[in-house]
């Protein structure tokens, strides 16, 4: 992976500093890994709009407790790359749907023989009073200061809760030794009911499983945002469904699904964030130049990880620097936040 950045001057401060300004100081957690990208995307277009109005007053893009504190900076950096990428870079010639044309099938020949696995696995029941927890290692930049900074590995822990809810407390994290509650979504002042905002097993179970009913759904209720492509958007959303504890029918459909978006591509040198290769599935968000990749085990199809780097050279980094990555080490259901699985103390 390249950390490395161009010759290039940096962009303006000004979209940078705004979001640097409004990150809160180390606190609670307050919302789970998969509801970065929905604030990404809600933040990128309040970006798209405060470009066309240079000449106004600066105003809050969103309150500080839509972040995560502890992967704010790196929240931040991906979106200043996004503002970089759209002010002086140029889309690759090919619309999504002309690359389709020609990468679809090798892909979805790929996904079918993953949503075939996925769809022989056996999980164990989940009930409602219960907590799906799991293991793993991310790391991601920070862009803050205009050069692309790529983090430690961390070691992160969740319980999140399976009760239809609204919830307001959603589960625990344990970040680096340190743990910390789960907050309900900023603006949900009665908690945080089961969704796309907070997919429980059995909210998962109640889905489409014929995958164009799927789509459909997903398509209809992925969040809207002007600076995202809405395929990517899906796909995305998909991606931050993958790897939680489901019904294998379940989990069978989404792949069955993601084959049938535009652009989707085999990526053959994958691998996750502690470096494990394998089979990948990728899409390029052609807008901002930043790739998103799915890694499976090239034996058993299971999921190891995702990650998301660049495409292109920009004055943040170079084309391959890394923007976010994950490996999934374990996935189990316990009876209490906080504890882990059985055998492991």
């Amino acid at each position: 992976m390249n950390d490395e950045t161009t010759g290039a001057s940096p962009q303006p401060n000004g979209d940078r500093e705004e979001i640097a300004r409004l990150l809160p100081a180390p606190a609670d957690w307050d919302l789970p890994r998969e509801q970065h990208l929905r604030h990404k995307e809600l933040l990128m277009h309040h970006i798209e709009r405060d470009r066309s109005t240079r000449s106004r007053p600066a105003r809050r893009l969103l309150r500080p407790a839509l972040l995560a504190p502890a992967t704010a900076l790196t929240l931040a950096g991906v979106l200043a790359v996004g503002v970089a990428l759209h002010d002086g870079g140029r889309e690759p010639s090919g619309t999504a749907s002309h690359r389709a044309a020609t990468d679809m099938r090798p892909a979805a020949a790929l996904l079918g023989r993953i949503s075939d696995a996925a769809e022989g696995r056996t999980t164990p029941p989940v009930r409602d009073d219960q907590f799906v927890y799991t293991r793993e290692k991310t790391r991601g930049a920070d862009l803050t200061s205009g050069k692309a900074v790529v983090g430690p590995l961390t070691d992160r822990e969740t319980w999140l809760a399976q009760e239809p809810g609204p919830l307001r407390k959603l589960g625990l994290v344990r970040e680096n030794g340190r743990i910390s509650p789960i907050n309900a979504e900023f603006g949900d002042t009665d908690g945080t009911p089961a969704g796309l905002s907070r997919p429980t097993y059995r909210w998962l179970s109640s889905l489409p499983t014929d995958p164009d009913d799927l789509l459909a759904y997903l398509y209809a209720r992925t969040p809207q945002a002007e600076a995202r492509e809405r395929d990517q958007a899906v796909f995305e959303e998909i991606g931050s469904l993958l790897g939680r504890m489901m019904p294998p029918r379940t989990a069978a459909a989404l792949y069955r699904a993601a084959a049938r978006i535009p652009g989707v591509a085999p990526a053959p040198r994958a691998h996750d964030a502690i470096g494990r290769r394998g089979l990948g599935i990728a899409r390029d968000d052609v807008r901002h130049g930043v790739r998103t990749e799915w890694v499976f085990d090239t034996e058993d199809y299971s999921f190891l990880g995702s990650r998301s780097y660049l495409v292109k050279d920009t004055s943040y980094g170079k084309a391959g620097t890394l923007l976010s990555g994950e490996a999934e080490l374990e996935l189990a259901v316990v009876d209490e936040a906080g504890r882990r699985p059985a055998g492991r103390g």
